[in-house]
C-alpha cells in the first residue's frame, strides 16, 4: 500500500450503502476503496433470505446479494481492502484513516459502518439466527405466516414489530421486562384493538430451548423468579441497536443514540464526509434505503469535489 496516494473517496463499511457508494463513484471517474472489516453485506450478509428486495422475484441469500454488490462496483474499477479502521482524522481538506493495514489518505470519505442489534446473549443465539431467532420483522416477518412468535422489548421498535407480526402470525406474545411499555401511547391503543397479540409482563427471556431450529423460549418472572417454557417457533429480539461509531472519536455531530446526523442528502457535520445506511439518523433502516444513501452520497461528493477545484484555481482579474 502507498501511503502517499490520495483517493477521490474512502468507504468505510462494504454494506449495500457501502458497495453502492463505491459502484457509483467508480462509474463517475473516481479512484475509489472499500475498507471493510469482515466480509462484504454486513448484516445483510447474515440474512438467509431477502424477499424484499427488487429484482429477485424468487428472493436471494444476503451472501450471495452481497457478493454481486461488491463485484459490480469491481468491475467499474473500485477496489476492496479487509482492514479494521482504528483512527480517522476527518476534519482536513485530506481524510486521514488508520486502518489494521496501513493509512489511507482521500479526498471524500464515506462512512457506511451500519448498526448492530442488540443480542440478549443467551447460549446458541448466534447460531439459531435464520433458524427461530431474528432482529428484523420487517425482513423475516414472511417466514412466520400463521406461526407463534415471541418478540422482546418494549420500545417503539419492539412494539412496531409486534403490530407488523400479528398480520402475519397466528400469535405474538409480546416479552417484557417492565410492567408497562416504554413505546409510546398511539401504539398501546393499536396493541389493544390486536386479538391475536398477549403480553406477559415482568419477564425476561432467560434461555432458548431448540432442536435444530427453535421450538421454545424459558422465561423468568422479575418479581417472583418463576419460570416457565412458553413454546414458540420464532423470537424477534428488539432492544435496540448500536451504530458502529465509537472510532469517529467525536470529529462528527452524533444524535443522542449515537447515530451520525445526517439528513436526507447524506452530508455530516464535516465537509467531503458522507453518512449512508444504518449508521445514520433516518427513519427506515432497510437495505433499499442504504442503497438510496449510496447514490445520493457520491452525488453530494461529486458537487463537493466540483467546488473545491472551483476554488483552488486562481483568481484571473478580467
Amino acid at each position: 500500500m502507498n501511503e502517499n496516494h490520495v483517493y477521490d473517496m474512502i468507504i468505510v463499511g462494504g454494506g449495500p450503502g457501502g458497495y453502492t457508494s463505491a459502484l457509483y463513484a467508480a462509474r463517475a471517474g473516481f479512484d475509489t476503496i472499500v475498507l471493510e472489516k469482515l466480509s462484504a453485506g454486513g448484516q445483510m450478509s447474515l440474512t438467509w433470505q431477502i424477499d424484499n428486495y427488487p429484482g429477485f422475484e424468487n428472493g436471494i441469500d444476503g451472501f450471495s446479494l452481497a457478493e454481486k454488490m461488491q463485484k459490480q462496483a469491481e468491475k467499474f474499477g473500485a477496489k476492496s481492502e479487509y482492514a479494521e479502521v482504528f483512527n480517522m482524522n476527518l476534519t482536513g481538506k485530506l481524510k486521514r484513516v488508520e486502518t489494521s493495514s496501513g493509512i489511507y489518505i482521500g479526498k471524500t470519505v464515506v462512512i457506511a459502518t451500519g448498526a448492530n442489534p442488540r443480542e440478549l446473549g443467551l447460549a446458541k443465539e448466534k447460531e439459531l439466527i435464520g433458524h427461530g431467532v431474528a432482529y428484523c420483522a420487517s425482513c423475516d416477518g414472511m417466514f412466520y405466516k400463521d406461526k407463534i412468535v415471541v418478540v422482546v422489548g418494549g420500545g417503539n421498535s419492539a412494539v412496531s414489530d409486534a403490530v407488523l407480526l400479528s398480520r402475519i402470525a397466528k400469535k405474538v406474545i409480546i416479552v417484557h421486562r417492565r410492567d408497562t411499555l416504554r413505546a409510546t401511547k398511539i401504539y398501546h391503543d393499536q396493541l389493544l384493538k390486536t386479538e391475536n397479540i398477549e403480553f406477559r409482563w415482568n419477564n425476561t427471556v432467560n434461555e432458548l430451548i431448540y432442536g435444530e431450529r427453535l421450538t421454545g423460549v424459558r422465561l423468568k418472572d422479575t418479581v417472583t423468579g418463576e419460570e416457565n417454557i412458553i413454546e414458540c417457533d420464532g423470537l424477534f429480539v428488539s432492544i435496540g441497536r448500536k451504530p458502529t461509531t465509537d472510532f469517529l472519536d467525536n470529529q462528527i455531530e452524533l444524535d443522542n443514540k449515537g447515530y451520525i446526523v445526517a439528513g436526507e442528502n447524506t452530508e455530516t457535520s464535516i465537509p467531503g464526509v458522507y453518512a449512508v445506511g444504518d449508521v445514520r439518523t433516518k427513519l427506515l433502516r432497510q437495505i433499499v434505503t442504504a442503497v438510496a444513501d449510496g447514490a445520493m452520497a457520491v452525488h453530494m461528493a461529486e458537487k463537493y469535489m466540483d467546488l473545491t477545484v472551483a476554488m483552488s484555481k486562481p483568481y484571473l482579474p478580467c
